[in-house]
């Protein structure tokens, strides 16, 4: 008889993703904490009980109450959480490697790499509304302008949703890697407008200088990010979550990618069957500039 394949361990929630569950039985003091740390997250659960409560303006015991309705025994596991939330927001490659090293069971590299993936995905999908994702798509579809732009190991990934932009709608501009640059395109941004922005850890104060400048000139922004959240989520209209931790001195961007790719399907859909002519007079230039060979 074998023994039993090993569980993969689901990755614990963030303070953040608890609030947005539970948030529907929070009391109106206890929903007063959870907005006033949601907008300096994870910052305001960072001091003690009674200067975080002050800050809220609200008491200790409403504080507490909200800890325990989220799943903590008291005030100081829940700030332990926040805690470990925030440095591992600040981690770079070699400390992403110590955290899985020391952890990582005896199985082969791809193995662990197949169950970690696997689990990103889940939780990826399994935490995004559908209802949030739809409107997302619409933005995308029926924006006048959409504008997509990605930071350093993102970009990547504002290039390939913008090829496939570009050729379901028109209006699509991909913002270049020079932040020197980026003024170019806003003065062409205009209210209603989406803005397409990708942000992973260690998160770019050059991408929340323009999602700032672009949300103050009424374009709603759309950010993909990880499961911790860029700064940008503080004024982005739309935030999707994309869980990437895998054994590796990097984060893996395959749940990220298959969330573009869903976006992109969607956002097709919603401008069918405009999108299909555009796909077929794409074609015909095509054959007329012979890109391609014939089958």
């Amino acid at each position: 008889m074998t023994d039993p394949a090993p569980q993969t361990k689901a990755a614990a929630p963030t303070v953040r993703q608890l609030i947005r569950q539970h948030y529907p039985a929070l009391t109106q003091s206890e929903r007063r904490f959870a907005n006033a740390l949601l907008e300096n997250y994870p910052g305001a659960g960072l001091a003690s009980i009674t200067a975080a409560a002050e800050g809220a303006g609200v008491s200790t015991p409403v504080v507490a109450r909200l800890v325990q309705k989220l799943g903590f025994k008291g005030y100081p596991q829940f700030h332990h959480a926040l805690l470990q939330e925030l440095q591992a927001k600040v981690s770079g490659p070699a400390e992403r490697r110590a955290v899985w090293a020391a952890e990582a069971p005896s199985s082969h590299l791809l193995n662990r790499f197949a169950e970690a993936v696997t689990q990103n995905l889940a939780q990826t999908f399994a935490n995004i509304d559908t209802d949030q994702f739809d409107a997302a798509a619409r933005r995308l579809a029926r924006a006048p302008g959409l504008y997509v732009v990605g930071g350093r190991i993102t970009r990547s990934l504002a290039e390939y949703a913008f090829t496939h932009f570009q050729a379901i709608r028109e209006g699509v501009r991909h913002l270049t890697a020079a932040p020197a640059s980026w003024p170019h395109y806003v003065i062409d941004m205009a209210e209603g407008d989406a803005l397409l922005i990708f942000d992973m850890r260690r998160y770019e104060e050059n991408l929340l200088r323009l999602a700032r400048i672009a949300a103050e000139r009424g374009v709603r922004v759309i950010l993909v990010t990880d499961q911790w959240a860029s700064p940008i989520a503080g004024v982005a209209e739309t935030t999707f979550n994309c869980w990437g931790e895998i054994p590796s001195a990097w984060d893996s961007n395959i749940a990220t990618l298959s969330l573009v790719e869903a976006l992109i399907a969607a956002t097709q859909e919603e401008r069918w069957p405009d999108a299909r002519d555009r796909f077929e007079r794409l074609d015909r230039l095509f054959e007329m500039t012979r890109l391609f060979r014939d089958p």
